[in-house]
């Protein structure tokens, strides 16, 4: 995402939100973590601008918003059934502030013959 200043605040929240669905789909990491960097930029520089005239067009991105945590759900209970099936397991599902987990992983198996 540019630093476009023509660019309304909830256009960009939308853009943001819509890049975030689409690195959820494809599974795409780096795409995930840029979007979520925009996603933040947007959403602080729509708290500035945005009045009562856009309550319904913050409602719709709101809903946007719930559906791609609905998708992230999915993803970490993908993962973790991964991991279950590979034998291991995450210590912790929690965030940090930034977004990111400090998560370890223990009790791990051999996957070859020996």
């Amino acid at each position: 995402m540019s630093a476009d200043v023509d660019v309304h605040p909830l256009d960009a929240l939308e853009q943001a939100l819509q890049a975030e669905r689409r690195a959820l789909l494809e599974h795409d990491v780096d795409a995930l973590l840029q979007a979520a960097y925009a996603k933040l930029a947007a959403l602080r520089d729509a708290e500035r601008v945005a009045g009562p005239e856009d309550h319904a067009r913050i409602q719709a991105l709101q809903a946007l918003n719930q559906a791609n945590a609905v998708l992230l759900a999915r993803r970490r209970r993908e993962i973790a059934w991964t991991l279950r099936y590979l034998g291991r397991s995450e210590a912790t599902g929690t965030y940090d502030m930034s977004g990111f987990t400090r998560s370890t992983y223990a009790g791990s198996r051999l996957l070859g013959c020996g």
